[in-house]
């Protein structure tokens, strides 16, 4: 084995974003696009020599390939030893558990988390830091600035490890260890949750259907809801990774996760149903003939936080600004502290590691806690689970008192998908421009109290994160927030965000859309959104 410097070219489009570089498949697959920008995140940290590197991923096409190469870089560039998932496979929330756990200097998550998979489809490599989480901007900035000048990287020349079989291997001074991807995740959801309330419920005739969108989370699911916990054979859907998630969109929400949803809303529906995404941080929650948003979901695991044993005591929460505030009434009630930030799990790292928040979450789907440093898809369905067992409610009566005791947020989000660029920063510019001027005017019978461009200060560091959302408030607590999506790959995501709080619980029977239906027109009156995009509906809501 021998170490190869190998003179390479710099690419102009090698800047990370919130979830790290997400390209097209075909850019990744262009000579030295994964090396040079491996070797310019090695190329930005310090202090990694004989330190232990995580690698894994969500199985999509590509992984594989990607992973040899990153093991062999890793090597070149001194690290002591690689930990890699079997298969090349890692969930998002189980790297980082086990970046924590054994103390690695860092990690990188190979996935484009809910985009599709395939060889002509999306491809993303994030690195995550040692508290587990995704790269600060100073990381990523510093990432792309090396990008920019990068001339050679180093590499071995070493045979490809195996992935299939647990085991270590060596190359040069570097151990390279395969694990079983799924056991230090299910350890740690033992520490947190109660099996064995959880297995009495699925004894008792609990009736549950996990569809694991032929994403990462199927063997993690397998192994801890139907053998760990009990739950019969064929709970679990959908279970076995594909490299293009058989040809679908592994989006847990109700338009991609279409089986589910059927089955969900059918006459002879489970108990319960959820779903994950591409690489298992996201959570889709249902009941009965029933949705729970995203932004409900984290309210409702807040409130019923003690239900599970590793939260008897939580110390605050976070949500992103998008989400709705329904978190942040139960916050008020326990007297805990409430943060709204940008959107990107980065963001809630600072938070965590200070001790300021247990819980926290995204209305796109995500939720997490404390325990890692991502969000976590299967993580939050054991949360439901507990609170089940706990409650013997359905999924619907819990919601519905919890709206009753706290009051209900109409919310939906409406994203336009793959839309003209151009079409949709000059609706952002536009607005931003306006906004000064809608302050104290009237739309649509709605007195507008404030018009901003979201900013931040973190609390801990004191960085500053500017233009992170345009957001419209209204006199009665009512608000429309417009934000560019940095997940897709084409074209531009516009994703629209109406939220109504509702107190009287006989109005909380109504259609969200409906409820929401004036303060939806008046989105694309004061924005122009079919003006703009093009679009006459949005591609999905949620």
């Amino acid at each position: 084995m021998s170490i190869k410097t190998v003179a390479t070219t710099a690419f102009d489009d090698q800047k990370p974003g919130t979830s790290g570089l997400r390209k097209r498949t075909p850019d990744f697959l262009r000579p030295h696009y994964v090396e040079n920008f491996i070797q310019s995140t090695f190329d930005s940290l310090e202090g990694f020599a004989g330190k232990t590197l995580v690698v894994g991923g969500d199985g999509r096409y590509g992984n594989r390939q990607a992973i040899q190469t990153i093991v062999k870089m890793a090597a070149a560039n001194g690290f002591g030893k690689v930990l890699v998932g079997q298969g090349g496979w890692l969930s998002t929330p189980a790297a980082s558990c086990v970046i924590r756990k054994y103390g690695a200097f860092g990690g990188f998550v190979l996935s484009a988390s809910h985009n599709p998979g395939g060889p002509n489809a999306d491809f993303g490599i994030k690195y995550n830091i040692g508290n587990g989480g995704p790269a600060p901007e100073k990381v990523t900035e510093a990432i792309y600035a090396h990008s920019k000048t990068i001339t050679e990287y180093k590499i071995t020349d070493a045979a490809d490890i195996d992935l299939d079989r647990c085991g270590n291997s060596q190359i040069g001074n570097t151990v390279v260890e395969v694990i079983d991807p799924v056991n230090d995740y299910a350890e740690l959801m033992k520490q947190l949750f109660d099996f064995e309330a959880i297995r009495a419920l699925f004894k008792s005739g609990f009736r549950m259907r996990f569809d694991a969108m032929h994403a990462i989370t199927g063997p993690y699911a397998k192994v801890i809801i139907e053998q760990q916990l009990g739950a019969p054979v064929g709970t679990v859907i959908n279970g076995i990774p594909s490299e293009d998630f058989n040809n679908g969109h592994p989006d847990p929400n109700l338009t991609y996760a279409e089986e589910l949803v059927a089955e969900m809303f059918s006459a002879n529906a489970p108990d319960f149903g959820a779903a994950s995404d591409g690489d298992g941080d996201r959570n889709m929650i249902l009941g009965n003939n029933f949705f729970v948003t995203p932004s409900d979901s984290l309210a409702l695991i807040a409130a019923n936080a003690k239900c599970a044993p590793g939260y008897q005591n939580i110390t605050g929460i976070a949500r992103s600004m998008p989400t709705s505030a329904a978190s942040d009434r139960v916050a008020a009630a326990l007297g805990l502290e409430c943060f709204e930030t940008p959107t990107g799990w980065k963001f809630f790292g600072n938070l965590m590691d200070a001790d300021r928040v247990t819980l926290c979450g995204e209305e796109s789907f995500g939720t997490g806690s404390n325990h890692v440093r991502e969000k976590d898809g299967l993580w939050a369905v054991l949360f439901w689970l507990n609170i089940l067992a706990a409650r013997k409610e359905s999924v619907e009566a819990i919601v519905r008192e919890h709206w009753a005791k706290y009051g209900r947020n109409f919310y939906s989000r409406h994203d336009y998908e793959g839309v003209d660029s151009a079409g949709a920063n000059t609706l952002m510019s536009d607005l931003e421009a306006k906004m000064p001027a809608l302050i104290g005017t009237a739309l649509n019978g709605m007195t507008i109290a404030y018009a901003d461009n979201f900013s931040y200060t973190d609390p801990i560091d004191g960085s500053v994160s500017t233009k992170q959302g345009l957001r419209i408030g209204f006199e009665d607590g009512s608000r429309i927030v417009f934000r560019l999506s940095g997940t897709g790959t084409q074209g531009a995501t516009l994703r629209l965000y109406v939220e109504r709080f509702e107190a009287d619980s006989a109005q909380h029977v109504q259609d969200t859309q409906a409820a929401l239906a004036n303060l939806i027109q008046t989105a694309d009156d004061v924005a122009g959104i079919k003006r703009h995009t093009g679009r006459t509906e949005p591609t999905v809501i949620t």
